[in-house]
């Protein structure tokens, strides 16, 4: 309750947003699976990011 208010790092964006490309891409790899890869290298990307942040700590 009382990180109800606390502001999210950039690392803890980056994996939220990591999570959600990657249902993204599941999600899109039962009906389109080339659009179901651009959502994974995005997912990619992100990860990468993290991964320097992460590094950098």
């Amino acid at each position: 309750m009382f990180g109800l208010f606390r502001k999210k790092s950039e690392k803890e964006k980056l994996q939220r947003q990591y999570q959600k490309l990657m249902k993204e891409a599941f999600e899109l790899s039962k009906v389109n699976r080339s659009q179901s890869d651009g959502k994974y290298a995005e997912a990619e990307a992100v990860q990468k990011r993290i991964d320097a942040l992460s590094a950098s700590e």
